[in-house]
Parts: structure tokens; C-alpha cells; sequence
């Protein structure tokens, strides 16, 4: 679809919405920006180049991604590259977005068919409640109403029993059996900060000089084979979520990720005012990938 900037004002809204609320449950991301701040390395939160956002979703019928990205494809996004994690019974796709000021989109979903009967039941006793797609009974050109609906409720609220039987399968279906689309994580670009923060090594290092707790699976640096794309990740924040029958549980809720995407060999002779996004790795690598969804996994939240 051709960007109208109607259009484009229309994202504005819906990622403005997701990172609002997003900011407002995930305490790290004031602590984080607050200290960018306060050491001089942007002047504002909005110097901040948004590397990408992602969301999680279930493989299902009127569910997944080929419902999600009706979306923000709408809005100019375009499908790229398929990734498979056969660990965790998941796919995943990334969207390229419409302007380079944009973040990318990743958005993963849970193969259900491929968990244990038991696991798919209790899946199904909620996401059958979804008769058909929600996304095509919105109005996509009405960003407060696509805000709206990326953090409302698709089903009812889960049972604490549930969610723990779920998790000691698929801690991914726990997770989004509770939290739904809410915004999994959102990455901030550490390649455009100033020298002694410009590289996840030296960023990891500021990170936890003021008390972060870093995702430790695979390393605390996660590198693509290549070299290119280098990666790190915040532990997710805990959260007190309240569970059908007034029961309430600490779950894991929303983290933060930092990427540092190297300069292309055939870019490397430009002057460093010269280089955009376009000049940099793109895309995504699924063995870092694979090691990043497990900030939300209870062998990082109990360290």
C-alpha cells in the first residue's frame, strides 16, 4: 500500500501508544534512559534510535502473525525473512519498515500443534474464544482504536494452575497466554551513541554500573556469525499479575534489548556523518534471537 502521510501520522500514534505503556510497566527503560540522560550520552529519550520492537503471538486460526501483520502492514511495513526455532516450537518473520526513522518489527508465534495435548486443550479453551480475525474488524486508519487493541484482553484471564502448567512446557505460551500482544521488548540502537557506549561490550558495561540485570543465556554478548549484528538484553521486569479467581502470581512480564549493527564491508570507506541505517547490518539472527526469548524465562528471573 502506497504511504499516504496520513497514514504515517497514523503509526506515529499506535507506536507512540506502544511505547508509552510499554515505558510505563517496564521500570528499566526510565532507569536506563534516565542514566543515558544524566551521563551525557543523549540529551533527551528521544535521541534514541528504536532499533526494532517485537510481539509474540499464538499459531492459531484468527490468531498469529498472519492476522497480526495485517497490521503494520498496512501502515508500509514490508515481510522479510523467515526464521524457524525448532527448540522452542516457534516462527518468526521481521517487517522493514516504512522510514528509516521507524523501528523494524519482529513477530514471532507458538507452533500450538506441536506442544503436548494437554498444553494445546488448555491453549484452546481460551484462544477458541476468538471466533474470527480481530484485526479485520478494525479500523486500521484510526491509530487510538489499533492502540487500544494491541493492549486489550483477546480471551478471558488465565487460571494461576493453567499458566503454570503451560509454563513448565512452553514458558513462551505462558507468557502470552497472560500478557497477549503486549510489547515484548523494544531495542535501543547502541551504534549511534557516543565512543565508550557505542558497542553492546561497552553499553553492557554502563548497564550494569547502574544496577541492570543482563539476559546471561549464550553470553551476555550475542553475536551473529558474521559478526554484524551484535545483541544484548535486560532480564524482564517482573510484574504482580492477577489471575482469574482473584488469584495473583510475580510473572515475568516486559524487557529491554540493545543492538549494535556494524557498518557493511563495501560502506566502509564513508565518512561517519554519511552512514544510515541502510549503510548497517539488517535484519535479524535467529541463534541470537533464540537466546534473547529467554529473558523472559524463569532460568533468568530466579538469578
Amino acid at each position: 500500500m502506497e504511504n499516504s502521510s496520513q497514514n504515517l501520522k497514523t503509526l506515529d500514534i499506535i507506536l507512540n501508544g506502544l511505547m508509552r505503556r510499554y515505558t510505563e510497566r517496564v521500570p528499566d527503560v526510565k532507569t536506563i534512559m534516565d542514566a543515558m540522560v544524566t551521563s551525557g550520552m543523549i540529551t533527551t529519550s528521544n535521541d534514541i534510535e528504536n532499533d526494532h520492537i517485537a510481539f509474540r503471538t499464538m499459531g492459531l486460526p484468527h490468531l498469529g502473525v498472519k492476522s497480526f501483520e495485517k497490521i503494520f502492514l498496512h501502515y508500509g511495513y514490508k515481510k522479510r525473512d523467515h526464521y524457524y526455532f525448532e527448540g522452542k516450537k516457534l516462527d518468526a518473520w521481521w517487517y522493514s519498515p516504512p522510514r528509516e526513522t521507524d523501528p523494524r518489527i519482529f513477530v514471532s508465534e507458538l507452533r500450538v500443534g506441536d506442544l503436548s495435548e494437554e498444553s494445546q486443550r488448555i491453549i484452546r479453551s481460551y484462544t477458541d474464544e476468538v471466533k474470527t480475525d480481530p484485526a479485520d474488524s478494525l479500523n486500521l486508519d484510526n491509530g487510538e482504536e489499533v492502540d487500544h487493541f494491541l493492549h486489550k484482553p483477546l480471551w478471558r484471564t488465565p487460571t494461576v494452575a493453567e499458566y503454570q502448567t503451560l509454563l513448565k512446557e512452553s514458558e513462551y505460551a505462558a507468557w502470552v497466554i497472560y500478557n497477549r500482544y503486549y510489547l515484548n521488548h523494544f531495542t535501543i540502537s547502541v551504534h549511534n551513541l557516543p565512543e565508550g557506549y557505542n558497542t553492546v561490550a561497552d553499553f553492557n558495561q554502563f548497564l550494569e554500573g547502574i544496577g541492570i540485570k543482563l539476559n546471561t543465556s549464550g553470553g551476555k554478548v550475542k553475536t551473529s556469525p558474521d559478526g554484524g549484528l551484535i545483541q544484548s538484553a535486560t532480564v524482564a521486569e517482573m510484574i504482580n499479575a492477577s489471575f482469574a479467581d482473584g488469584e495473583t502470581l510475580r510473572i515475568s512480564g516486559s524487557y529491554v534489548e540493545f543492538a549494535e549493527r556494524k557498518i557493511l564491508p563495501e560502506f566502509q570507506d564513508l565518512h561517519k556523518d554519511q552512514i544510515t541505517r541502510k549503510h548497517r547490518r539488517d535484519g535479524f539472527e535467529a541463534a541470537n534471537a533464540d537466546k534473547i526469548f529467554e529473558s523472559t524465562y524463569t532460568t533468568q528471573t530466579s538469578k
